[in-house]
């Protein structure tokens, strides 16, 4: 399947904004599981690239001139592949996805929850884990935030794609499971303006299994790899500082099409 993607995000500010930098992880690679056939990041500024401890293309944007709005905008052309896995290879052990991190932590209740799913710790026992995660925290638009944890969403019962992720990843490494998150896109021919999409992957079987809690998707034909990380701060697609500026507000619109 052959997919365009278009992100774009518009930041503006109610007063003049100087020297800020943005850590932007907005580009995918090349796997078994998907080709890259072009691919471009626009900036404004002075921008590098390099790779993060897990691998993921990083790049550093700086803008010294003062601005009142910015634009950031990734789009490309991807081949996916029909395949089982995502295949992403980064070269680290998976005894770091048992890391617990402050949005991945996971208390008593939610370990007894997770154990009396997964009697088994199999593959088939993790997409039953998943099927009452989304039935326990229901899928629920701009609920939460990007600092929202994992045990905060799991009380409020309602959360995004990204809370699932976040609960079903505190939940595994409870369960001495490696996991990680993993942040992309997806392809929905009857939702062609989505955004960012997340979803985790458990090591299991010896394999790094896909589970969208969000979508109940366990094989990744439609999902797009952009980034992994042990949460959502590993993989955050822009993050920033800047000097003034005021109030920012920021609005991102995304399209994945078929073409």
């Amino acid at each position: 399947m052959r997919l365009m993607v278009n992100h774009q995000t518009h930041y503006r500010y109610t007063q003049v904004a100087r020297n800020s930098v943005q850590s932007i992880k907005m580009m995918p690679q090349s796997s078994m599981h998907q080709n890259i056939e072009n691919w471009h990041i626009s900036v404004p500024g002075q921008y590098s690239c390099q790779r993060d401890a897990f691998n993921n293309l990083w790049i550093t944007a700086t803008q010294r001139h003062e601005y009142r709005y910015l634009t950031i905008m990734a789009q490309g052309v991807i081949d996916l592949y029909a395949t089982e896995l995502g295949y992403v290879d980064i070269d680290v052990s998976p005894m770091l996805f048992l890391q617990r991190t402050a949005i991945t932590s996971c208390d008593l209740t939610m370990f007894d929850f997770a154990q009396a799913v997964v009697k088994v710790k199999d593959r088939k026992h993790l997409v039953l884990l998943s099927e009452k995660i989304l039935q326990q925290v229901q899928y629920q638009p701009e609920s939460t935030s990007v600092t929202t944890s994992a045990i905060d969403a799991f009380y409020a019962e309602q959360g995004v794609c990204q809370d699932h992720a976040h609960i079903l990843i505190a939940m595994c490494r409870a369960l001495q499971l490696p996991a990680r998150y993993v942040s992309g896109y997806i392809y929905d021919e009857n939702q062609p303006h989505l955004a960012s999409h997340a979803w985790a992957e458990v090591f299991v079987e010896n394999e790094w299994y896909c589970f969208d809690v969000s979508n109940q998707i366990f094989t990744p034909k439609n999902h797009i790899y952009v980034a992994v990380g042990r949460d959502y701060l590993d993989v955050a697609p822009i993050r920033g500082i800047r000097e003034q500026g005021g109030v920012e507000s920021m609005m991102s619109v995304v399209q994945v099409l078929a073409c």
